[in-house]
């Protein structure tokens, strides 16, 4: 249960960035509002962190978490942000998830 704590705690990372670059081009209350969005995702990725760790180990632990906000931020980046998707750019994006399932199989929880 732990590693789904874990997962869900990676992808409010992702949404917190996102908050985060969507709140730079927004204006007025909009940004507001993006920045409500930044706080509630970032309260609910620590949260999730901090609940994983209770079991997971904790260098495993945000190695994951990192790992899995690193790849949705880079991704969220190429489709919404127009960021250069070139091809080390990918290639080190799937090391990255070939980490973090390396990871997870090598964890012993």
């Amino acid at each position: 249960m732990n590693w789904i704590f874990l997962i869900l705690g990676g992808l409010f990372e992702v949404g917190f960035t996102t908050c985060l670059g969507k709140a730079k081009e927004a204006a007025g209350t909009t940004s507001l509002y993006w920045y409500a969005g930044f706080l509630v995702c970032l309260f609910m990725s620590m949260g999730l962190l901090i609940k994983a760790t209770q079991t997971l180990p904790l260098g495993t632990a945000y190695a994951v978490w990192t790992g899995i906000g690193a790849v949705g931020t880079v991704l969220m980046g190429i489709l919404f942000f127009k960021e250069p998707a070139e091809f080390w750019r990918i290639f080190f994006i799937f090391t990255l998830i070939a980490s973090i399932i390396g990871l997870k199989m090598v964890s012993s929880h």
